[in-house]
C-alpha cells in the first residue's frame, strides 16, 4: 500500500514509522478546521510544531477537496461510510498527509483563471509538499472487490524532515495500514 509514496525516495519501511494518528471528519465544510487543529497538536506532540504552517495548508487543501469532491451530493452527511479520514505519519525523514474519501475520481490538478477564487489547491499542496500523489483505498480485512464496492481513494502529501529527532515514545501503528 505505501508503493505509491516510494516516487524516486529511498524505501520507506512500514515497521519504521515513529508516529501515526488518525481522525474522522464530519461531512462539513467546519471540518478543515478541525482538521487543522488535529495536525497542530500532533505535530506538537512530535516536536514538528515549526512545520505546522506548511502542514497545515496541505492538510487544508486536501480536506477541502475531499469534501468538495470526494463526497456523495446528498447522501454524504448521513453516510457513516463517506467519511473523510485525516492520516498523519511520521518516519525519522519523512512526514506523511493522507486523506481518505469515499470517491473513486481521481483528483485533477487544473489551471485555474486569474480571478478564480477557488481552483488552486493541488497547486498549491504540489507548491507546499515535496510530492504528492493518490492511489485507490486498499480494501479493509475480510473485504473483496465484488463486495466491498466502492474503494473510494487516499490523496497524500509527503514532506521531507531535516534536523528533526525521532520521539522517544513512538506510536504503535500495527492497524494504521489497513485503516486508509
Amino acid at each position: 500500500m505505501l508503493e505509491p509514496l516510494r516516487q524516486g525516495l529511498p524505501p520507506i519501511d512500514p515497521s519504521a514509522v515513529a508516529g501515526s494518528a488518525s481522525c474522522s471528519l464530519p461531512a462539513r465544510y467546519e471540518a478543515v478546521g478541525g482538521a487543522r487543529k488535529f495536525t497542530r497538536t500532533t505535530l506538537a506532540s512530535w516536536d514538528l510544531g515549526d512545520r505546522f504552517d506548511d502542514v497545515a495548508l496541505v492538510v487544508s487543501e486536501l480536506v477541502t477537496n475531499a469534501l468538495r469532491h470526494g463526497l456523495p451530493d446528498e447522501a454524504a452527511p448521513r453516510r457513516q461510510d463517506s467519511s473523510v479520514r485525516l492520516h498523519l505519519m511520521r518516519w525519522t525523514s519523512r512526514l506523511v498527509c493522507a486523506v481518505r474519501d469515499p470517491s473513486e475520481e481521481s483528483p485533477i490538478a487544473g489551471e485555474a483563471p486569474d480571478s478564480a477564487e477557488s481552483g488552486r489547491g493541488l497547486f498549491l499542496v504540489e507548491s507546499f509538499s515535496d510530492c504528492w500523489g493518490w492511489h485507490p483505498s486498499p480494501l479493509l480485512d475480510g473485504d473483496t472487490a465484488a463486495a466491498a464496492g466502492p474503494r473510494g481513494k487516499v490523496v497524500w502529501a509527503l514532506f521531507r524532515l531535516t534536523d528533526h529527532a525521532v520521539p522517544a515514545y513512538p506510536v504503535p501503528v500495527d492497524a494504521f495500514p489497513d485503516s486508509l
